[in-house]
């Protein structure tokens, strides 16, 4: 009945190139405007196909507990094609927890694709979407990827053309940052920052590196409690970063370089201080099979 019996997914972490916070839903959730952009660090989820629903994260502290976003994926799956049918789901961690990169929802991501893929469920992109935003904020751009204009909670996303050519260092202090409470910072204090989204978007097009990073920013940045920030960002301009902001509600930040000699140079300078530091590129995709057998 089913060919495949074990699906490899590959998902990629996201970094915010701008986060502006432009008000608040009915709901009650905040408005925001986002640039997103997927990076080549990946999670890797290997799915088998089983009677029953098992998670194993090897080397992470992650809970594999029903909390997990990738039981989540699992059992909104299960219960949107009613398929009576178990998986087994093994993540191999590479992107940091609490970082504002969207790992969790990189996993919820790979586990929709990896079970369309495994069930022969032939689901559309969005069909998946639409599962995704039940699980989470950022799930349908972790099955859109590549670079996309993102807008209400997550719910509107509009694709963009692949950013201009650079790389990324990333720097993740030894500590991690709560989104509830970053946003709950937010609304006691504020922020001084907002990002120009629409010329960001605009100098994206134009394949305009220097006005994609002008209008670069993050609202959440001043109330994240991330201690580091100004600290990373000024180490990252120091060593030639054409900007550098926190991602998402953090606690990673990030630096915007034109060539990989300078970002490997960063990278290096950086790490005698911050260990968990990551050199990447602009990926143009979202989670997608990697391996079928």
């Amino acid at each position: 009945m089913y060919q495949n019996r074990v699906v490899t997914v590959k998902a990629p972490a996201k970094l915010n190139l701008a986060l502006d916070v432009v008000g608040l839903l009915p709901n009650g959730y905040h408005d925001l405007d986002m640039t997103m952009q997927t990076i080549t660090l990946y999670e890797t989820v290997v799915l088998r196909r089983s009677h029953d629903l098992r998670l194993t994260l090897p080397g992470s502290r992650v809970p594999a507990n029903d909390k997990n976003t990738a039981i989540k994926a699992a059992l909104a799956f299960f219960d949107y094609t009613g398929l009576l049918a178990g998986v087994d789901i093994t993540i191999h961690k590479q992107v940091p927890v609490r970082a504002g990169m969207a790992g969790g929802s990189a996993d919820a991501a790979a586990v929709l694709v990896g079970m369309n893929e495994l069930y022969g469920a032939k689901l559309s992109m969005s069909e998946l979407c639409a599962i995704g935003a039940k699980i989470g904020a950022d799930v349908p751009f972790a099955l859109m990827g590549g670079t996309c204009r993102v807008q209400g909670v997550g719910d509107f996303l509009k694709p963009l053309p692949p950013c201009p050519d650079c790389w990324f260092v990333v720097v993740m202090p030894g500590y991690g940052v709560s989104t509830p409470e970053a946003f709950a910072a937010y609304d006691k204090v504020g922020s001084s920052v907002h990002p120009d989204c629409l010329a960001q978007e605009q100098a994206i097009r134009a394949g305009d590196l220097e006005g994609m990073c002008a209008a670069a920013g993050n609202a959440l940045e001043e109330c994240s409690g991330a201690a580091d920030n100004e600290k990373i960002k000024a180490l990252l301009r120091q060593s030639g970063a054409v900007t550098a902001l926190m991602t998402g509600s953090g606690a990673a930040v990030f630096g915007v370089y034109r060539t990989e000699a300078e970002a490997q140079a960063a990278a290096a300078a950086l790490q005698a201080e911050y260990p968990q530091v990551w050199v990447a590129r602009p990926d143009k995709g979202g989670a997608r099979v990697l391996e079928t057998r």
